[in-house]
């Protein structure tokens, strides 16, 4: 068997990305995002493409922020390690699955082959992830009215709650974060996020109880692929009151009422009080995510 050709794409030839087999529906759950042709990497061994690969960003960033897209051709895992080995870029790989996959004996076998070959590039799994799509068919959840919602124009509210979110949390890529540089690191990251994204600064709100405390933060936002729930977080002392509902109907209501026509959103699945959040306001469990990242050189 000859070594597999790495090559980057052009516009010329960007549709060789696509000659390969689509069995976890890829194209589909990325029809509405753009990716750069430079940024798209292909296997190619005895000229057929057995690997490919879409780094992802934003319009404006100079690098991209992960992988998005990955598959390999059955029993080419190496030659998909070796495309995320070469790659200018080590960035947080994402492996999107339909919901249910393992299931499936056919899909299985197939998200199984990536994360051999995602392994055997030096790549670890962080955390497994539910996507959620609301569409207006789900109806609106309820407002339960008992919190005051309200924009804050000042940032330093908003670090310091993050803070104290992230003090205690069950967020795989939060706790990464604070491991690394403690809670401040945690809301420095979240806060870098919601600045990227291409949504209005003013979106952002605090939750008051009545009494005037902070209960929590509530962040509508637009990423490049459409709106989305941003964040939804209670402080630690106000927790056990069922809060984030409350935060993420608000979420939902604000950003329907800027005209959003669909609405995505995402938490771990370890994550089991929030998940029940979105299934309790309406939002439909439509993919599953599993985030790999990466540690350095393969052994």
């Amino acid at each position: 068997m000859t070594d597999p050709v790495i090559r980057a794409l052009s516009t010329s030839d960007a549709p060789l990305f696509h000659a390969l087999p689509d069995p976890l529906g890829a194209r589909e759950a990325h029809r509405l995002t753009r990716y750069r042709p430079d940024w798209k990497r292909v296997a190619l061994r005895d000229g057929e493409v057995v690997a490919r690969g879409a780094w992802w960003g934003g319009p404006d960033d100079p690098e991209p922020v992960n992988i998005n897209w990955f598959d390999v051709a059955e029993g080419q895992e190496e030659a998909g390690a070796e495309l995320l080995r070469s790659a200018p870029w080590q960035v947080e790989l994402e492996i999107n699955l339909p919901g249910g996959w393992r299931d499936d004996p056919g899909l299985r076998a197939a998200a199984e082959a990536r994360f051999a070959a995602a392994r055997a590039a030096g790549y670890e799994l962080l955390v497994e992830r539910f996507l959620y799509r609301w569409t207006p068919e789900r109806g609106l959840p309820e407002r339960p009215g008992r919190l005051r919602f309200g924009a804050e124009p000042d940032d330093g509210v908003f670090f310091d709650a993050l803070r104290r979110i992230h003090s205690v949390t069950l967020d795989a890529h939060a706790l990464q974060a604070v491991e690394e540089g403690g809670p401040d690191r945690a809301a420095q990251q979240e806060l870098d996020f919601f600045r990227w994204c291409p949504s209005p600064r003013e979106w952002w709100q605090v939750a008051r109880t009545p009494e005037g405390d902070l209960a929590g933060i509530h962040i509508p936002a637009h990423n490049p692929s459409g709106p989305t729930i941003g964040f939804v977080g209670v402080v630690p002392e106000q927790r056990g009151r069922g809060y984030a509902y409350d935060l993420l109907a608000e979420c939902t209501h604000f950003l329907v009422e800027q005209g959003a026509e669909f609405i995505g959103g995402a938490t771990d699945q370890a994550n089991f009080p929030m998940a029940a959040n979105f299934a309790k306001a309406g939002f439909p469990v439509v993919r599953e995510r599993l985030n790999f990242h990466p540690t350095g050189p393969a052994a």
